[in-house]
C-alpha cells in the first residue's frame, strides 16, 4: 500500500489539472499560433508560466485505485499487476481465471 500523503498529493494534482485545463489550453493555442504576434505569443508564454506546476497533465501519476501503488499500472483496468492477480486468483474480475498447462 503506498502512503496516503503521495496518494493525496495525486488526488490534488488531478484537482488543479482540472481546473486549470481550459485556461492552459488556451495559452497553449496562442503561443503556438504562428499568426498571432510575437508581443502577444510571449505575453501567453509569461502567463502559462505563472500558472501552478501541478496543473499541468503530465505531473500527475497513474496510480492503481486499490492500492495506490504507481508503477506496474494497466491503464485499462486502472488498477496496477498485483492488485490485478489477487482480485483474479479471487474470482472477483469477470473473465479472468488463473492460467494452467
Amino acid at each position: 500500500m503506498a502512503k496516503k500523503s503521495a496518494i493525496e498529493k495525486n488526488k490534488r494534482r488531478q484537482k488543479l489539472v482540472a481546473k486549470y485545463a481550459a485556461k492552459r489550453e488556451a495559452l497553449k493555442a496562442v503561443t503556438t499560433n504562428q499568426e498571432a504576434s510575437m508581443e502577444e505569443r510571449f505575453r501567453a508564454q509569461l502567463q502559462l508560466a505563472e500558472l501552478p506546476r501541478n496543473s499541468s497533465k503530465v505531473r500527475v501519476r497513474n496510480r492503481c485505485e486499490v492500492t495506490g501503488r504507481p508503477r506496474a499500472y494497466y491503464r485499462k483496468l486502472k488498477m496496477s499487476r498485483i492488485a490485478l492477480r489477487d482480485l483474479g486468483n479471487t474470482g472477483q474480475i469477470p473473465g479472468v481465471v488463473k492460467s494452467s498447462w
